[in-house]
């Protein structure tokens, strides 16, 4: 009579894969559910808000600037790159969307996509000067702080293409979508939800991997074979690109109007650093609590602009010195903790 092999027994191989695909769903549940938890509740704030043109305006700031925290957030929480040119890069692409839609007759849609090529291209530049030259945190601020302040003198100065003081009026989307009262809202918060899922997918592939390793140790990272250039510079392509749609969806919005404000420095940077500080570096869902935060925040000091700039910089200072992970990092860190054992 013919012995049978244990090791040739099917069942134990079947269990491994069916608990394998068991562990696979959960960690694919795990990441996704919060973005479509999130992106429910979000979905129920306008119908309270919907009457009321004042508050929808703020509603879609707020939605905005949860799109430019998660673009920042890939740039800076995932390679550490402080690209203080936020708002430089959204302008790029809200002011090259609005020429090339009214100016050129490009398809205004079709513009907003080629806009956010042109910033992540400056941005992608950005990122490979920044590595090159071997810039540190602190000094890639600096530079990318002058390019800011640079757009902005440019904005100004070339008013026969920017509208210069006057700013400019973009008349392409007249008529579509985005010049109503509340659709505007569910646009720009399926932009936030795209990006956050994007921003999760990008953390489970091997760029994402990649981008944890240099933030976590950028000289191990670098002997363990990650090229730092690339994935650097790959963060600031993304990001970039990011940002300039957002800008460019922007400037379709509402009113159809840019100037030279709506992407300058103190206006946008300073917003999503605190913000995305805020919220948490480098966490999925930071940047929308930070956004949700400061926009309730910001409705309340209205009618206080000076307080509401220092308030700022108290907060940012606050942040950065007692509470440098942020809301959600902490909380989960917090959640997370095992209550120690009692002594017999």
């Amino acid at each position: 009579m013919t012995a049978v092999d244990p090791a040739a027994d099917p069942e134990p191989a079947a269990d491994h894969r069916m608990a394998a695909a068991a562990s696979v769903k959960n960690s694919i549940l795990g990441d996704f559910l919060p973005i479509t938890i999130v992106a429910g509740l979000l979905g129920l704030i306008p119908l309270k808000f919907m009457d009321s043109r004042s508050m929808m305006t703020v509603l879609i700031s707020g939605m905005l600037f949860a799109a430019y925290g998660i673009a920042f957030n890939i740039i800076f929480g995932s390679t550490g790159q402080l690209f203080l040119c936020v708002g430089a890069l959204a302008g790029i692409g809200g002011f090259s969307s609005a020429i090339m839609a009214d100016r050129l007759s490009v398809p205004w849609v079709l513009s907003i996509l080629l806009a956010g090529i042109i910033a992540s291209l400056v941005g992608g530049l950005l990122s490979w000067i920044a590595v090159t030259r071997s810039l540190d945190t602190i000094f890639i601020g600096i530079v990318t702080l002058a390019f800011s302040l640079s757009f902005e003198n440019f904005v100004l100065g070339k008013g026969d293409l920017t509208g210069g003081e006057d700013g400019l009026r973009v008349a392409a989307s007249k008529g579509s979508i985005m010049r109503e009262q509340v659709k505007p809202y569910y646009v720009f918060l399926a932009l936030v939800v795209v990006y956050l899922i994007f921003y999760r997918l990008l953390q489970r592939s091997h760029i994402g991997w990649a981008f944890k390793a240099l933030k976590d140790d950028e000289v191990a990272a670098e002997l363990a074979g990650v090229d730092v250039t690339k994935y650097r510079v790959y963060a600031g392509l993304i990001g970039s690109g990011m940002l300039g749609i957002a800008g460019a969806m922007f400037a379709h919005q509402g009113r159809g109007f840019i100037g030279s404000t709506t992407y300058a420095f103190g206006a946008v940077d300073v917003r999503v650093l605190v913000m995305l500080a805020f919220g948490g570096i480098g966490s999925l869902l930071g940047p929308i609590l930070g956004a949700i935060v400061f926009t309730v925040l910001d409705e309340l000091l209205d009618s206080q602009a000076q307080l509401r700039e220092v308030f700022y910089g108290i907060v940012t200072v606050f942040l950065f010195l007692a509470f440098r992970r942020g809301a959600i990092p902490s909380l989960s860190s917090l959640l997370k903790k095992k209550p120690s054992s009692r002594s017999r």
